[in-house]
Formats: structure tokens, C-alpha cells, sequence
């Protein structure tokens, strides 16, 4: 969207269908929002071991009048693979609140990997929720959020363990600068006594020393941060 203001409203009812292999690549471009508002209402049924790929890259502009609602609920039938991977480290975030729901057959795949760059006061709410509701479903939730000068960031992965053999990861790490504010709230649920969940959180500032390495190089401070952080979300 070119404009300055305006909506773009994305309806998606996608189906993989059984031994079906799809890769969808969106990229989302905002160079001089104001007001902008961008919402996604999706359904994705990936078939019997069928793998759908889902890569959505954000190019947004500097003023931070955005904002981004991606809503989707996504089925996993028996051997299916479903992979995406949400990126928002181009430009000011503004305000982004992510949700994403899974149901995971048996013998499935589900890998979620998002990464957001949030900087003077935006906001970042992200919810990602997998439930493995078959024999042998594995999954992985993976977040990597950095924050910088106002910005405030919350994160809530769940995952839950229903049938025999599900395996399930929830891998949050949260890098904040200046006076941001993050949140992570990793969270498992079992009830099978076969199922395994595990999680890992991590929030913290960037490593002193490296910013003094590239600070020796010749780089300004909040460059040689830049660069870091960028590194880590690459």
C-alpha cells in the first residue's frame, strides 16, 4: 500500500490437498503508512501428508502508523507438514498483535518461527497456540523479538500434548534496549502420560562487548546495536 492511509483486508481459505506441496510468499509493503490498518483472516487445512511453506516478510516505513492483525487458524491433517515464518524487521513496527492457532494430526509437522524488530513506542503482542492431538505430532514454536527506546512486546506460546509420543518445543528469545518493556510467557499442557512439551524463554540486553567491538571499527553505538540485532533475527 502506497497511501499514506487506508485498509487492507486479507480473506484467506486455502486447502493442500492429500500429497500436495505448496510454498505461498507473501510480502507486505507500507513505505509512508500514517494510518494504515492490515488484517489477515485465514483458514489453512493442510491435507493428508500434504506440506504447505508460508514465508510473509513486512516492509514497513518510518513513522510506525500501522497497524498489523494477522488472525489465522491452521488444521494439520494425518503426515502432514506445515512450516511459516513471519518477519517484521524492515521500518516501525507500530502495533502488531499476531495470533495464530494450530490443530496437529498424528505423524504431523507444525514449525513456527516469527521474528519482529520493535523500536520507539511500538507494540508487539504475539499468540501462538499448537495442540497435538495425534499419535507421534511434533512441533516447534520459535520467537526471537528484539525492542528498543518505548517499545513494549508480549509473547504467549502454548503448547499441548494430547495423544501418545507428541513432541512439542516453545523457544522464546527477547533482546531489550533503552526503556522497552518485554514479556515472555511460555506455557505447556499435557495430559497424556506418553506426550512430552518442553520450553526455553530468554530476555535480555545485547552483549556489551560486542558492541564495543564493532564501536572500535568506527561504528555510532545505536549502529553497531542495529547490527547485532539484525544479526540475531537473521
Amino acid at each position: 500500500m502506497i497511501p499514506k492511509d487506508g485498509i487492507q483486508e486479507i480473506k484467506m481459505d486455502f486447502v493442500a490437498e492429500e500429497d500436495s506441496e505448496v510454498e505461498l510468499i507473501a510480502h507486505c509493503t507500507f513505505p509512508n503508512a500514517v494510518k494504515v490498518v492490515h488484517k489477515m483472516d485465514a483458514k489453512m487445512v493442510i491435507g493428508k501428508n500434504a506440506s504447505l511453506k508460508y514465508t510473509e516478510t513486512h516492509f514497513h516505513g518510518p513513522h510506525g502508523g500501522i497497524e498489523v492483525l494477522p488472525k489465522a487458524y491452521i488444521k494439520i491433517e494425518e503426515g502432514g507438514k506445515y512450516y511459516t515464518n513471519f518477519a517484521l524487521i524492515s521500518g516501525r513496527v507500530g502495533l502488531l498483535e499476531f495470533d495464530y492457532s494450530v490443530d496437529a494430526e498424528k505423524d504431523s509437522i507444525c514449525e513456527m518461527v516469527t521474528k519482529v524488530y520493535g523500536k520507539a513506542d511500538d507494540k508487539i503482542k504475539i499468540l501462538e497456540k499448537i495442540a497435538l492431538n495425534g499419535e507421534n505430532a511434533r512441533s516447534v514454536i520459535k520467537s526471537r523479538l528484539a525492542i528498543t527506546d518505548n517499545a513494549i512486546s508480549e509473547f504467549k506460546g502454548i503448547t499441548e500434548g494430547h495423544a501418545p509420543r507428541a513432541r512439542g518445543h516453545v523457544d522464546c528469545m527477547e533482546v531489550i534496549q533503552g526503556n522497552a518493556k518485554a514479556e515472555a510467557v511460555p506455557i505447556v499442557r499435557v495430559d497424556n502420560p506418553l506426550a512430552k512439551v518442553t520450553h526455553e524463554a530468554a530476555i535480555g540486553c545485547v552483549d556489551k562487548k560486542e558492541v564495543e567491538t564493532l564501536m572500535a571499527r568506527g561504528l555510532e553505538e545505536d549502529d553497531a546495536i542495529d547490527i547485532i540485532v539484525k544479526g540475531m533475527l537473521a
